[in-house]
């Protein structure tokens, strides 16, 4: 398989499937990547630390866009669709694919996080602001709360931590 031809795709899979389809995947000879954390779970009983991927439910998989390519990936046993569009699938950017790599090669600590944009409205889960409200933004990149009096039409700013916040859905209206 030429590397010029093929291209990373992201393979849906059914829950907890991950690391069965990557597993399976390699030994059909399809290289593939499962990016996961370490992190510790606790139970009433005991304490484990456990590799989470950081995409749930998703295996990358680098394959020719080619018919029989995509039956090989598909008939493993979990998977359920190669992400695109009706019958196309569309490709990873190799850039986008490298930063994951190079972030687990790293052994820096990362954590599983909802998608964010800069902008967005945001609340705090964990620490002393948990449960605060407001407004994500990048500042001197650094993530930054803002947190708002509209009646005085003034901010304040906090950083932040991005794993220590999640998206607000929008409110019904």
């Amino acid at each position: 398989m030429s590397e010029s031809l093929t291209s990373w795709y992201a393979v849906h899979t059914r829950s907890n499937f991950e690391k069965r389809i990557a597993g399976e995947l390699d030994r059909k000879g399809i290289e593939t990547f499962l990016p996961v954390f370490r992190e510790m779970h606790r139970w009433k009983d005991r304490k484990k630390v456990v590799e989470t991927p950081y995409f749930p439910s998703y295996v990358f998989a680098r394959i020719e866009d080619q018919p029989e390519q995509r039956l090989n990936v598909l008939r493993t046993i979990g998977a359920v669709r190669i992400l695109g569009a009706g019958c196309d699938i569309e490709p990873i950017p190799d850039p986008e694919i490298e930063r994951l790599q190079r972030l687990v090669e790293s052994d820096l600590s990362a954590c599983h996080h909802p998608f964010l944009k800069e902008g967005a409205r945001v609340r705090v889960k964990t620490g002393p602001l948990r449960g605060v409200e407001g407004l994500l933004i990048q500042f001197k990149n650094q993530n930054r709360l803002i947190l708002s009096l509209n009646l005085l039409a003034r901010s304040v700013a906090t950083e932040i931590d991005l794993c220590d916040v999640e998206m607000m859905r929008p409110a019904a209206n």
